[in-house]
């Protein structure tokens, strides 16, 4: 089944605007706020016309929330495992593994002590999005009259669609993934907090869209 998903980022916490590694902190007034004002900006289909998922993280499950979206918990969409840099400022680990820290934002292989890698990342991402284009609607089609099933063609099931809030890593794997494109490449996509990405899976595999085309 064509499978239409969109993949949004979480709102800034307080750790991201002061320069620390994430340790599932909920979000602030500030995150809440912006999450709201995004509500509208962000044009999302209805909770109703589509299956919501979200990160574990307290801030991703909030910015859900302010979306005015139902979301279900799923472990794959996780953030990044920052193992023992979790909720370190960035400038204590430059000073503390300046090595390890150089070698992280450069190799994508490289992973902080005890976490995980964009590498690795990359390669969850991949699994869970060969997954999702395996499982089978939620939902039973709506039934069709004897007219609509004798015009029916293949290509006119309507796509399902699904709305995962998550945090800008995974979008980033996903787009890395979905252009097979090499993991070195990680570092050179910017996810900004409450930005959106569109994949669409279909018999071609799946396929990378412009966000704008909400």
């Amino acid at each position: 089944m064509d499978t239409r998903l969109l993949l949004v980022s979480h709102a800034a916490t307080a750790a991201q605007r002061a320069g620390r590694f994430p340790a599932d902190e909920p979000l602030d007034a500030r995150g809440h706020a912006e999450a709201a004002a995004a509500r509208t900006r962000l044009a999302l289909p209805a909770a109703t016309a589509a299956t919501v998922l979200t990160s574990p993280a307290a801030c991703a499950r909030e910015t859900a929330v302010a979306l005015g979206l139902a979301a279900t918990p799923v472990d794959a969409l996780a953030d990044l495992d920052y193992g023992q840099w979790r909720g370190q400022r960035v400038a204590d680990v430059a000073q503390q593994a300046p090595d390890a820290l150089a070698a992280w934002t450069r190799d994508p292989a490289a992973a902080p002590p005890g976490g995980e890698s964009f590498g690795q990342l990359v390669q969850r991402m991949g699994r869970w999005l060969d997954a999702l284009a395996l499982q089978p609607p939620q939902e039973p089609a709506p039934k069709e009259s004897a007219d609509d099933t004798a015009n029916a063609t293949p290509h006119t099931a309507r796509p399902r669609t699904l709305i995962a809030i998550t945090h800008a890593p995974l979008l980033r794997a996903a787009i890395v993934s979905t252009l097979g494109a090499s993991p070195d490449v990680f570092s050179r996509i910017e996810i900004a907090p409450l930005s959106v990405i569109e994949l669409r899976h279909s018999r071609r595999g799946w396929t990378w869209w412009p966000a704008t085309a909400l």
